[in-house]
């Protein structure tokens, strides 16, 4: 699967104890890097803070993150999983994230584990589904089958979501 975006998730970490005293100080940093990685260059921007002794820090910025939210105080391993997942998935890697509410595990279940692929549409992909399922549907009954039924009846029922990534453009997945 390929990124389906340019993201370059990073974060804007600033130190707490220069911006209680009025200085901005803080730092963009790449969250798509291990979380060490991630703490060792907050350590850095703490370190060169105007205010001796900082050591609290909040995240006062994001981008990258194709609209997932990054809370002020979000743990550094979840900000990075979120960042390595989201610069790998681009938007599909985003919208797993919505749909199960920013709990990743759960996201990079799905991918794995109930992932059928990319369609223009629901309704294609239970046609598709059809006819890999070895039902011969004659020409003359064809016209017939409300594929777009079908396809509302499945995403209501749960037992299928989807995640758009651009018009005409569907990823199809199986709830667990």
């Amino acid at each position: 699967m390929t990124n389906l975006s340019d993201s370059n998730p990073r974060i804007y970490v600033a130190c707490l104890a220069a911006y209680n005293n009025g200085y901005l100080h803080g730092a963009w940093i790449d969250a798509e890097q291990d979380a060490d990685e991630i703490r060792d260059e907050i350590a850095a921007m703490l370190a060169r803070s105007p205010t001796k002794g900082a050591e609290e820090y909040a995240i006062h910025d994001y981008e990258g993150f194709e609209g997932v939210s990054i809370k002020e105080y979000a743990g550094i391993d979840t900000v990075a999983r979120m960042g390595a997942f989201i610069a790998e998935y681009g938007r599909l890697g985003a919208g797993l994230l919505e749909q199960f509410v920013g709990d990743i595990d759960q996201a990079e279940t799905a991918l794995q584990d109930c992932y059928h692929g990319q369609f223009a549409s629901l309704a294609d992909f239970m046609e598709d589904l059809t006819a890999e399922s070895g039902i011969t549907i004659s020409e003359a009954l064809r016209y017939y089958i409300d594929w777009k039924a079908m396809a509302r009846d499945a995403e209501m029922n749960g037992e299928f979501f989807t995640v758009e990534t651009a018009h005409d453009e569907v990823h199809v997945f199986s709830n667990q």
